[in-house]
């Protein structure tokens, strides 16, 4: 497998809103998404701190596991899988936890677990889910 993705390795948004001071380099990875390269979690949530943004980590984790022969394609196919659930929540960036490379009754398969991150630069996380909620409570009516 690659090594380019591992334990560590941020992936963000093509068009993810960031500080204009933020500098790093990157490569396109999936479509719309870029992979970081040199820079780990840590080293992007100083470089993000110095722009007086903030770097949201999410404690929940995100999983996919895929079958196939071709370790690189099996491995990328995963990663596809989470950043599609990503996607769907709103978040801009994501960090790979964990690649697992394995075998079930003798097939190989690929696990790749990984957190949701957001940058952005507001200290206050808003997801648009809980902003919703939000506004449903407040415009329901209240027993009297």
């Amino acid at each position: 497998m690659t090594d380019k993705i591992k334990m560590g390795t941020i992936l963000i948004e093509g068009g993810a809103l960031l500080p204009d001071s933020l500098r790093f380099e990157s490569e396109p990875y999936s479509k719309g998404w870029r992979l970081l390269k040199n820079l780990d979690g840590y080293g992007l949530d100083r470089k993000i701190r110095q722009a007086g943004w903030t770097f949201f980590y999410m404690a929940v984790e995100m999983k996919a596991s895929v079958f196939g022969f071709d370790a690189e394609k099996a491995l990328r196919r995963a990663v596809n899988r989470v950043l599609a659930n990503l996607r769907s929540e709103k978040f801009n960036s994501l960090e790979i936890n964990q690649v697992a490379a394995k075998r079930f009754l003798g097939l190989p398969y690929v696990t790749v677990s990984a957190h949701p991150r957001h940058i952005q630069e507001s200290m206050s996380l808003f997801h648009s889910k809980w902003v919703a909620e939000w506004d449903r409570a407040k415009l329901a009516p209240t027993a009297t």
